[in-house]
């Protein structure tokens, strides 16, 4: 009997210790979210505090994502991510030895955060390129949705509701301790993933380099950092679909980003009158729907009208934040939370796929940093004007406004990019044609339904950007700086 489509990726070895680790990491990501807050106001901070090291770790994770999509590119990806790890272990296990003996002052958390900040541009890049190799195409939307299910449960439901227990019973320095043990736990899985088939990169950077070969320079050659980021550049600037959810992304996360993270508590605290366990249980309500909104989607195939589907999502999904500041009903916030996540969901589930089906394999690593880097790129904006705002205006009309912009840009996106008419003319609803052999190892079974899905599409587009970065690399880097 044929395993549910949601829980095909588990069929493959390498799959299985992937997801593993990063549940456990996604679990003590969510456990941090709460610990550093209360963490901060333990210490003595307010909003502007907060801001403070949130704001660090935004910075973080921009300056390097771009880094993060090269080095995905160019090296092992399997060391890329253990060793991401390795360094969130560091940070954490240092913040809680601090934190336990009364050492830890502001600025060890600032840093701490940057560098968690830097960890997670390296990683998300090499985790969005080592799926597609280990994974037929076919079952890419299931593992996505997968993630999706998991990160809401683990790292906005269960992870701060663990957390919001033990500062409430405790205090915050034994959650920060909880955090470094998940972050050992999963150092050790990550550990379990075979080198013979995920130490050299699929995209040309090692070897042979047959997907890679459109590059201009020879295939044995280091290509420069500037080079990789113009082709990744180009290939972004030319891809109407890509160029605009990138922009909407990026206002998006403006207006959004910081008003949840950073204010959020203080709605808690000041129009609920809740504590830690109240903030950390209305995560975890959001975090719900979006795994239950996650698991339908991976349960399907990807949707006709993908691209419309993803920004709706988006942008009705967003409509509930216009009032979280005048709410002073518990449940009402909850469910203005729980439609939120929900949406968001779906709508990261359908645009991880679309980026794995339809971006060029020896691009993926780059045009993956380029979505982190573009749509987080105000991020620290976003979360360094949030304490201050409010000291200035009512954080009700805050709220109101990230509630409004956003819906109103996702139909601008829309229309901009003739998303109507270019999810008809890429259809992506089909299953593959090919069928695997028996014997094919993961990265072959990848490749095979990559080709069968969508080898043409990705072949012309390799044969047209190596002949455009060839002719026009200098206008368009100069495209990109006017950008």
């Amino acid at each position: 009997m044929a395993a549910p489509r949601a829980l095909r990726p588990f069929a493959h070895r390498e799959y299985r210790v992937l997801i593993t680790a990063l549940a456990i990491s996604i679990f003590g990501s969510g456990m941090w979210a709460v610990a550093m807050v209360y963490q901060v106001i333990q210490l003595g901070g307010g909003p502007v505090e907060l801001s403070l090291v949130a704001t660090a770790a935004a910075v973080g994770l921009v300056a390097f994502v771009l880094a993060g999509g090269i080095a995905a590119d160019r090296v092992p990806q399997r060391l890329l991510i253990i060793a991401v790890e390795g360094a969130n272990l560091a940070v954490i296990g240092t913040v809680s030895l601090l934190s336990m003996t009364g050492l830890l002052q502001l600025w060890h958390l600032t840093a701490g955060a940057f560098v968690l900040g830097v960890g997670a541009a390296f990683f998300f890049p090499a985790y969005s390129a080592i799926l597609p190799r280990i994974l037929p195409a076919e079952d890419l939307l299931a593992a996505n949705g997968m993630e999706g299910t998991m990160r809401p449960i683990l790292q906005q439901a269960a992870g701060p509701a663990v957390a919001g227990v033990l500062v409430a019973s405790l205090s915050p320095p034994w959650a920060v301790t909880g955090v470094s043990l998940c972050h050992l736990t999963a150092f050790i899985v990550l550990n379990l993933l075979g080198r013979h088939t995920l130490d050299a990169p699929a995209n040309g950077a090692a070897g042979g380099g047959s997907r890679g070969s459109g590059s201009p320079r020879g295939s044995g050659a280091v290509r420069s950092f500037l080079h990789d980021l113009r082709e990744g550049v180009s290939y972004t600037i030319r891809t109407p679909w890509l160029l605009w959810t990138l922009i909407w992304a990026c206002l998006s996360v403006l207006f959004i980003i910081g008003p949840i993270e950073v204010l959020m508590p203080f709605v808690v605290r000041d129009q609920l009158h809740g504590d830690s366990r109240m903030f950390g249980f209305l995560l975890a309500v959001m975090g719900v729907g979006g795994a239950v909104a996650s698991l339908a989607t991976a349960s399907f195939k990807l949707p006709r009208r993908y691209l419309t589907v993803m920004l709706a999502s988006w942008g009705l999904g967003s409509l509930p934040l216009a009032a979280v500041g005048i709410m002073d009903n518990f449940w009402v916030l909850a469910a203005a939370l729980f439609i939120f996540g929900a949406t968001g969901s779906v709508g990261m589930v359908i645009w991880g796929t679309l980026l794995q089906r339809r971006v060029p394999p020896h691009l993926l690593g780059r045009i993956s940093s380029l979505d982190f880097f573009v749509s987080l790129a105000l991020m620290p904006v976003s979360m360094a004007l949030s304490g201050p705002a409010a000291q200035v205006v009512p954080i009700w009309l805050i709220f109101l406004a990230a509630g409004v912009v956003c819906p109103l840009m996702s139909v601008v996106a829309l229309f901009a990019a003739h998303m109507l008419r270019d999810e008809i003319e890429h259809p992506l609803d089909a299953e593959p044609t090919a069928e695997p052999t028996a014997g094919a190892a993961p990265a072959e079974e990848a490749a095979a339904g990559e080709e069968a899905l969508a080898g043409e599409e990705a072949l012309a587009g390799e044969e047209a950007l190596a002949g455009e970065v060839e002719a026009d690399g200098s206008a368009d880097a100069d495209g990109v700086r006017g950008h």
